[in-house]
C-alpha cells in the first residue's frame, strides 16, 4: 500500500472528508488531495503527525507501512500528546482550551492576542511582562 492510500484509508476510517482533514490540520482541501493522489506530494513530518493524531492511526503506520494501523488500548494513552493531556479543572478554562484547540491555525495567533489584551486590562499590566512571565 502506498503513502497516498493509506493517508486516504485513515481518512476515510475517521468518517473525514478531504476539507475535514484539511481544515483539522490546518491546510486546504486540495493539500489532502495531493496527499492521496497517486503521484501525489507526501505531507510534511508535522502534517503525517496531525493526520495520525486526527484519524487515530499509528504514525509509524502512516509514514512506513510497518505495523498495525490502530492503536492498541494498551499504547492509546501513551500516544496521546503532551498538550492533550493538559488537565483543567476550571469550566471556563477548559471552554478555552476547548474553542482554541477548534480553531483554524491561522486564526489561533490573534485568539492569543485578543485574550491577552483582556488580560492587561484586568491586570494593568502590559503584555510584554505577561510574555515575560511565561518564560
Amino acid at each position: 500500500m502506498t503513502p497516498q492510500q493509506r493517508i486516504r484509508l485513515a481518512r476515510r476510517h475517521a468518517g473525514l472528508s478531504q476539507a475535514a482533514l484539511g481544515a483539522a490540520v490546518g491546510v486546504q482541501r486540495s493539500a489532502v488531495g495531493h496527499w492521496e493522489a497517486a503521484r501525489g506530494k507526501f505531507p510534511s513530518v508535522a502534517h503525517l503527525r496531525e493526520i495520525a493524531m486526527i484519524t487515530g492511526v499509528q504514525f509509524e503506520w502512516l509514514a512506513t507501512g510497518r505495523g498495525s494501523m490502530g492503536l492498541a488500548a494498551d499504547t492509546a494513552l501513551d500516544s496521546v500528546a503532551a498538550a492533550e493531556a493538559v488537565l483543567v479543572e476550571d469550566p471556563l478554562e477548559l471552554r478555552l482550551l476547548v474553542a482554541f484547540r477548534a480553531a483554524p491555525t491561522r486564526s489561533k495567533a490573534p485568539l492569543v492576542e485578543v485574550v491577552e489584551q483582556l488580560a492587561e486590562l484586568r491586570t494593568g499590566r502590559p503584555r510584554a511582562a505577561m510574555k515575560a512571565t511565561r518564560t
